[in-house]
Formats: structure tokens, C-alpha cells, sequence
């Protein structure tokens, strides 16, 4: 079996750390691995296979040699790096917003149009697209495939951990805060996310949506390669640490019952179906947290319009949703294509 060289760019983040994690779980051909991150994390080493890695100091030369860089160091390094890491011969996996809609550069969900990833030729980039675009879609497809969805109505519960390890820790200080009767304070967020929810992911647009909420809209297009599918999303900032839910509304082209949506989704990979009403069985946060599967339950006719369905859809934001995601998109690379 052939081996690589790979690098993980923003290797001491907390989707750089599961990246890592991902590489040694899934069995990832690696022949030698360079952890790369700022220089505020200079001097510390990460674990790999039991080996201790020195991080090292990302810069122009650090890719030279290596076959798959996988990026999660934010959208202004993803900007500058990328280039140069595809220039010096790596495929790139970005994590950031960057790329995304770059109409030169694939943005892949291996469970969905693993295909796309061929496009990564054209920059030597392929996009990993957005936590809560990722599950939806996972989910959504096989249902697509089968009867067409002409429109996706979704509300996320998002958890504090995708805004990174300062937002789990304020969750945190706050609850802690709470709980011994002293004032509460908040720089992550505008307002207090402990006991709260927040109907505000990124900044607001002039169209009064966020733009979190216009990248489930376009990311979902670009995936599906169908740009007539209608999409509208409110996306809410909750008081969970890991583990997006979501409550998602399809309109069909044609009629699928439950029965019908409850076996495509028990046989589509990347799917554990967690829908059993009477027993109190359905898809928590809790559960999906640590685990790559996106989990699907609460599945039931819309009754209010002829073809439509509803699904709760949750997934572990920072595996599936960042890390296992850009891993599957290194494998179908090392399968297929180098």
C-alpha cells in the first residue's frame, strides 16, 4: 500500500487536534506527518501512533515534500498557505470558509459526491464544507436521489464548540458562574450563552440572514449540484458543548412516505438511524458526541403540505462535521488519485 506525507496545518486547534485523532483511528496511510501551527505553539509536541511530534512553526517551506495538507488554521491562513502548500506539489483539505465557493475548487461530502473531489486538479484545493451543511447533507441525499427535494426548510441548535476552546470554556465559566450565585460575564458572545439560546452564528448580512445561515443555502447547492433546490436557515447558538442538532422540513417533487425514508436512511452510509418514538429513542447531542456517524430520527409527514417530511438531524461538529469529514476526503485522494 502506498504512504504519505501529510500535514496538518492548525494541528494544536481543537479540529486540528481531532484531525490528528482521525489519521491514527482510521488507519490513514501515513508515512510521515508534520504538525503545523503558529508560532504561539512553538515548542510543544503532539501525539501521534504513540510517537511524540514536535509541532513546528507553519511557514513558505513547510510543505515541501508533502503529498496532503489538511487545513484547519482559519480562512485569512487558509488564504495565503493554500497556494503555496498546492504549489510545492501537496492536495489541499481545507477546513475554512475559503475556498468553499470558489467555483474552481470542489466542495466534497465523501457520503455524497465523492467524485468532486477529481476537481482538485484545477487549484490543488478540494474545501471542506460547513459543520452544519456537512450533516444535513449526509442526511438529505439519499432522500434527494430518490425523489428530488425541491426545498429544505432547517433551524440548527449549534453547539458552543464551534466557535473554538475560548466559547467552551465561557459556556463553562458561566454554568460554574451560575450555579455559586455570582455575576455572570461574556466576551465570546454578545449576550450570556449559559440557560440561553442565540439566534446570531456570524455576522449579519443586508438580506437580515447570517452569513452562517447563507452558507447552508449555497454550500447545500454546490454539494447537491442543484441549484434550484430551495434552502432557508435559522441558525441558533445553544448551550451544548459538542453535537449540532437540527430540525429539518423537506418539500418532495414526489410522495415518499416515512417507511420509505426510514430505509433509505437505515442503508446510507454514514447514517445511524435513532427513530423509535415509543421507546423514547431519538438522536441527542450526547450521543452523537465522539462518534462519526450522523444520526437521524424524529422522522414524520409534514401534514400541513402534500410531499413534505420532517428529520432531526445531529452530528458531532467538530468529527463529522470538520475533522472525519477532511480525513474521508484524504482517503478518496489516496484511493483514487495519487
Amino acid at each position: 500500500m502506498k504512504r504519505f506525507t501529510v500535514a496538518v496545518a492548525g494541528a494544536t486547534g481543537a479540529v486540528g487536534t481531532q484531525m490528528i485523532k482521525c489519521l491514527e483511528e482510521r488507519r490513514f496511510p501515513v508515512k510521515d506527518i508534520r504538525l503545523l501551527a503558529s508560532e504561539r505553539s512553538r515548542g510543544r509536541t503532539l501525539n501521534f501512533e504513540h510517537v511524540q511530534i514536535p509541532v513546528q512553526v507553519m511557514d513558505e517551506n513547510s510543505f515541501d515534500g508533502v503529498d496532503i495538507a489538511i487545513f484547519s488554521a482559519g480562512g485569512g491562513t487558509s488564504l495565503k498557505f493554500s497556494p503555496i502548500a498546492a504549489k510545492a506539489g501537496a492536495v489541499v483539505v481545507d477546513n475554512s470558509s475559503a475556498w468553499r465557493m470558489d467555483p474552481e475548487v470542489p466542495l466534497v461530502v465523501p457520503e455524497v459526491n465523492p467524485d468532486a473531489v477529481a476537481g482538485y486538479k484545477q487549484k490543488g484545493i478540494i474545501a471542506n464544507p460547513n459543520c452544519s451543511t456537512i450533516q444535513m447533507v449526509v442526511a438529505l441525499w439519499p432522500i434527494h436521489k430518490a425523489v428530488r427535494i425541491k426545498r429544505i426548510v432547517v433551524s440548527t441548535y449549534q453547539a458552543v464548540s464551534g466557535t473554538g476552546k475560548k466559547a467552551v470554556d465561557e459556556l463553562d465559566e458561566q454554568v460554574r458562574a451560575m450555579v455559586n450565585h455570582i455575576p455572570i460575564k461574556n466576551k465570546v458572545y454578545p449576550y450570556q450563552i449559559a440557560f440561553n439560546c442565540l439566534p446570531h452564528i456570524d455576522s449579519f448580512l443586508e438580506n437580515g440572514y447570517t452569513k452562517e445561515e447563507m452558507k447552508m443555502l449555497n454550500e447545500t447547492r454546490k454539494i447537491f449540484g442543484d441549484n434550484s433546490v430551495g434552502v432557508t436557515a435559522t441558525t441558533v447558538r445553544v448551550p451544548v458543548f459538542y453535537g449540532h442538532s437540527e430540525s429539518v422540513n423537506i418539500e418532495t417533487e414526489k410522495k415518499i412516505s416515512v417507511k420509505e425514508v426510514r430505509e433509505l436512511l437505515a442503508n446510507a452510509p454514514g447514517v445511524k438511524l435513532v427513530d423509535d418514538p415509543s421507546a423514547n429513542r431519538y438522536p441527542l447531542a450526547l450521543d452523537a458526541a465522539g462518534q462519526d456517524d450522523t444520526l437521524v430520527g424524529r422522522i414524520r409527514e409534514d401534514e400541513s403540505i402534500p410531499n413534505g417530511i420532517n428529520l432531526w438531524i445531529v452530528a458531532d461538529n467538530i468529527r463529522k462535521g470538520a475533522a472525519t469529514n477532511a480525513v474521508q476526503i484524504a482517503e478518496v485522494l489516496a484511493e483514487k488519485y495519487l
